[in-house]
């Protein structure tokens, strides 16, 4: 992609050190489009809701219902505003939107390619901050309504379960075989139904790697580790960048490339009762550094440091400035797709 070109300083470039007062807000907007509102919807980000196991609700949803409860003023919308901050998922924002003089477009990348025209980006990914120009870097928010391990259970180790989409599993942990290997180890294997994506009380161990071909998802949260802290159980998971940047010690996960070193990971636990217990109450103390307290003070911090001046240098830009903001823009989208047309060209020739 080329690089983006703006006669404005750049976007995300933070306010002085100053605070700024609520009162002094611009009108801050969650957008979620009319057609994505449902009946049964809550009204706090505590509640369990299956909603929130889908990125267009837990990013855009509950970021607002935890603002909101934190006092912070903003406003849920089905309705795109024309002036003010305007927060959406990248599935909300039409792909040509294009924000007016008075309008600043921040999206919620989360596994989607950037929005073309939005001023801002917030992504869940730490490298995607240094990949993507006006990118703000916010951890995802853990599982709401999470039911810890229950500690009756003990030293007990019997259970290992996959929390998430069944397609972001590695294919070896979907087959029988695995089933097979973890059963001559003396443990069951669930792939964990949404509904109950919250309750990890019978759960002893966490397994959840998306591929063994080592590759680093530099797009995806650290989500199932962040959960299984809070949930007390061990974690067995793959290399993914988000998972190795939160890594401070072994006691945080085990990191397995291979479906070999699975296996001998879940034999180690087994026979490690130490290891589990020292991995488990490791993951309780990290787990208070990911509260949702913590992470309403990020957002507050990125909306008064960031996205507020950013508004500000959005609609005091002359004309000419946004102009050519929105065409070199536009330009960026026509390159992209004559790569990608020269790229599917290539893959093809080499085919034949």
């Amino acid at each position: 992609m080329i690089a983006d070109f703006i006669c404005l300083d750049s976007l995300a470039t933070p306010a002085p050190l100053h605070t700024i007062m609520t009162d002094e807000l611009p009108p801050i907007y969650f957008y979620l489009p009319q057609s994505d509102w449902v009946e049964d919807m809550p009204k706090s980000a505590d509640t369990y809701w299956q909603g929130f196991g889908q990125g267009i609700y837990c990013w855009t949803l509950q970021t607002y219902l935890r603002l909101k409860a934190d006092g912070f003023p903003c406003e849920l919308t089905g309705t795109m505003p024309t002036e003010g901050i305007v927060l959406a998922h990248r599935r909300s924002f039409p792909f040509a939107l294009q924000p007016q003089a008075k309008l600043l477009m921040v999206c919620l990348k989360a596994d989607y390619e950037r929005h073309p025209y939005a001023q801002l980006h917030v992504v869940q990914n730490p490298q995607e901050e240094s990949t993507f120009k006006d990118s703000s870097y916010i951890p995802l928010w853990s599982q709401p309504g999470l039911i810890p391990r229950d500690p009756a259970r003990g030293d007990r180790f019997e259970n290992a379960a996959y929390f998430g989409i069944t397609y972001n599993l590695a294919s070896e942990l979907k087959k029988p075989s695995w089933q097979e290997h973890l059963k001559a180890l003396g443990l069951s294997w669930q792939i964990v139904k949404s509904e109950r994506w919250n309750d990890y009380s019978d759960v002893d161990v966490v397994v959840a790697v998306r591929s063994f071909d080592r590759q680093d998802y530099t797009w995806k949260p650290a989500t199932k580790l962040i959960n299984a802290w809070c949930a007390g159980v061990p974690a067995i998971l793959g290399t993914d960048f988000a998972f190795r940047a939160e890594r401070q010690s072994e006691l945080d996960y085990l990191e397995v490339p291979s479906l070999e070193d699975a296996i001998a990971a879940l034999q180690r636990l087994r026979d490690d009762k130490e290891l589990r217990r020292a991995m488990m109450e490791n993951g309780r103390v990290r787990a208070e550094k990911t509260q949702p307290v913590r992470l309403v003070i990020q957002w507050r911090n990125f909306l008064t440091d960031v996205a507020v001046p950013a508004y500000e240098r959005w609609c005091t830009a002359s004309t000419w400035s946004r102009q050519t903001f929105l065409q070199r823009r536009s330009l960026s989208i026509k390159i992209n797709s004559v790569q990608h047309r020269i790229q599917l060209f290539a893959s093809g020739s080499k085919k034949n």
